[in-house]
C-alpha cells in the first residue's frame, strides 16, 4: 500500500517501541460537559486495554448493555490511555463500587445531558518516549516537529486497520462490489478496512499533486499534472503546503459544520489558521461529495 509523504527529510534513527511505559494518548472533548443532566461523565485512564475490552468491564461492573456505554474513539491497547466514557447516571454507584481493576482509574467525574458518540472527539494529545537520541537527532526531530505543528501532517489510516497481513481490504473489497447486504461485525470491519484503504489512496495522490505544485513552476506543473496555466496559478498562490480545491468538502475545526470550498481567499485563511479543514472521501452510500 503505497503513501506519499509531505517531509522529504531524512529518516531520523531512534530507538521506540509501543508499551503502556512510553507511549501516551490522552483525548481532548469536542465540547465541555454542563455537569448536569442524565448521563455521567468519566474520565478514565486505562492501560494495556484496549477500549472494546474496557467497555466489556464497565458492562460488567455496572449490569449495563454495551450498547448504553458511550465512547468518542478507539484507544490503542498498548498504550497508557485517557479517554471520556458515558453512562446512564443510575449506574454511578455500582461502576465506582465494582470497577476494581488496576488497569481502569477514574481521574474525574462530571454529568451531562447527552451521551457521548463515536467521534464527538476534538483531537488526541500524544506523548512518547524515545530512546538512544543524540543532541543533533534531538535538533533534527524538534525542527521537523515545529514545521509539522505548523503545515499538519496526512492523516492516513494506520497498518492497525488493515490486518496483519495488511489485505483485509481485499476482503472488503470483495464484499463491498457483491452487492449483498453486509453481515455481521466482521464483514462490516472488512469493508472499513476498504474504506480506509481508498481513503489512502484519495489522500496519497491530494499530497502528490501538492508536492508537485511546490517543486516545479508553473509551466512544468501544469504539464506534469495536466492541469490548465490558470488552475495551477491558483494552486501556486497557496502558501501552504496540502493544496485547496474548489468543490473541496471543508469542515469546520473543531466543531465540525461542513461546507463546500467555493472561493480560495477566506477558506485558504481559516485552513492556514486551524479553524478549518479538508475532508476526505470515505466511500459510502451517504459520503458527502464534492462539488
Amino acid at each position: 500500500m503505497n503513501k506519499t509523504y509531505a517531509y522529504n527529510h531524512q529518516p531520523i534513527p531512534f530507538d521506540f517501541a509501543q508499551t503502556v511505559e512510553r507511549f501516551f494518548v490522552e483525548e481532548i472533548p469536542l465540547f465541555a460537559f454542563s455537569n448536569k443532566g442524565s448521563y455521567l461523565i468519566l474520565k478514565i485512564k486505562k492501560s494495556n486495554m484496549s477500549t472494546f475490552k474496557l467497555i466489556t468491564v464497565l458492562a460488567k461492573a455496572t449490569d449495563l448493555q454495551q450498547r448504553d456505554i458511550g465512547y468518542a474513539g478507539l484507544k490503542d491497547k498498548n498504550a497508557t490511555t485517557v479517554q471520556y466514557i458515558s453512562i446512564p447516571k443510575q449506574a454511578e454507584k455500582e461502576v465506582i463500587k465494582n470497577l476494581t481493576t488496576e488497569k481502569i482509574e477514574i481521574l474525574e467525574k462530571q454529568y451531562s445531558k447527552f451521551p457521548i458518540k463515536v467521534g464527538q472527539l476534538k483531537g488526541n494529545n500524544f506523548s512518547i518516549i524515545l530512546k538512544n537520541v543524540s543532541p543533533i537527532q534531538k535538533e533534527q526531530i524538534e525542527k521537523v516537529a515545529k514545521k509539522m505543528s505548523q503545515e499538519g501532517i496526512p492523516n492516513y489510516y494506520g497498518y492497525q486497520r488493515f490486518g496483519e497481513d495488511n489485505k483485509s481490504y481485499l476482503q472488503g473489497k470483495e464484499i463491498a462490489h457483491s452487492g449483498k447486504k453486509l453481515k455481521g461485525a466482521k464483514e462490516k470491519l472488512l469493508v472499513s478496512a476498504y474504506q480506509s484503504y481508498l481513503f489512502n489512496q484519495w489522500l496519497s495522490h491530494r499530497v502528490s499533486i501538492s508536492k508537485t505544485i511546490m517543486k516545479h513552476d508553473i509551466s512544468e506543473a501544469a504539464k506534469i499534472l495536466e492541469y490548465p496555466i490558470e488552475l495551477v496559478k491558483a494552486l501556486k498562490q497557496q502558501t501552504q503546503f496540502f493544496k485547496l480545491f474548489i468543490g473541496d468538502a471543508m469542515q469546520s475545526y473543531p466543531y465540525g459544520k461542513s461546507f463546500y470550498l467555493k472561493e480560495f481567499e477566506s477558506s485558504v485563511k481559516a485552513f492556514i489558521t486551524q479553524n478549518s479543514s479538508p475532508t476526505g472521501l470515505l466511500v459510502g452510500m451517504k459520503a458527502k461529495k464534492a462539488m
